[in-house]
């Protein structure tokens, strides 16, 4: 797929990994529907971008029939639907059993609702439209891409919900991806690592260094555009299919 004719929905699109990923694509030539919670960094990120290739719509990933009147939303906007990218998620720290007790439970739905059933519900209101799509190279109607983490693998302590929904998206990627395989749909996921973001930045400076410096090479954190380029790079390649792939820097995570 080459990246000018890219018609995206990125959701966490107004900050972070999603809109590195809206500015990369844009940059390219590429038109994106941003879905956010947050509309004041989606009206600042659509003045940046130009309303002409991006458009921000107020969705809730979790939320099945708003989710599905948002992807025909976009897919007039965009005048067609080729590419779902997955970046809305929520941290979700805790002890199972913490110094207050055990773990409510809802705080542990909470976060698979959002990083586990959100990028479900995206992706499977996205394959619909896509299925009708004209067939490209090798047969190919759309991408769907999705983020997981490294916690997936190597859960901390307090990441036990976390963890839980981005293994449960790692898991989907492979079935997912065979069996939308005949509509020439192909699925594949990111396990980012340590990555520049808002809650490092806000970090104490030593702080910040340690975290540099616990990964092996190279030394320093992920940057967006590192994760941007990535999905770039699996959009055009349309022999990759069923596939998570880590970007991490060699690191792994420590119990805690």
């Amino acid at each position: 797929m080459q990246l000018s004719s890219v018609r995206a929905v990125i959701t966490g699109g107004v900050s972070g990994l999603g809109l590195a990923v809206a500015q990369h694509l844009v940059a390219n030539g590429g038109k994106v529907a941003l879905f956010d919670l947050n509309d004041d960094k989606g009206a600042a990120a659509v003045a940046e971008l130009g309303a002409d290739s991006v458009h921000y719509f107020n969705v809730n990933v979790s939320d099945e029939a708003a989710v599905a009147a948002a992807i025909d939303q976009a897919h007039d906007f965009l005048g067609g639907l080729n590419v779902a990218m997955n970046c809305a998620g929520i941290l979700g720290a805790g002890r199972v059993l913490g110094k207050e007790g055990p773990m409510p439970l809802a705080g542990f739905q909470g976060t698979v609702m959002v990083n586990l059933v959100g990028s479900f519900n995206v992706a499977k209101a996205a394959a619909n439209r896509m299925q009708h799509n004209e067939a490209g190279d090798d047969g190919e109607r759309g991408v769907i891409i999705n983020t997981a983490s490294i916690a997936a693998y190597e859960g901390q302590i307090g990441q036990a919900a976390y963890a839980a929904s981005k293994g449960g998206v790692v898991s989907m990627t492979l079935p997912m991806a065979r069996e939308l395989s005949r509509f020439g749909i192909r699925v594949n996921t990111i396990a980012p690592g340590v990555f520049w973001t808002p809650m490092v930045d806000g970090m104490p400076e030593a702080v910040q260094q340690s975290l540099a410096a616990s990964i092996p090479f190279p030394p320093r954190l992920g940057k967006p555009d590192d994760f941007a380029s990535l999905v770039g790079f699996i959009l055009g390649n349309t022999y990759l299919n069923g596939e998570t792939i880590r970007l991490d820097g060699a690191t792994r995570l420590a119990p805690k």
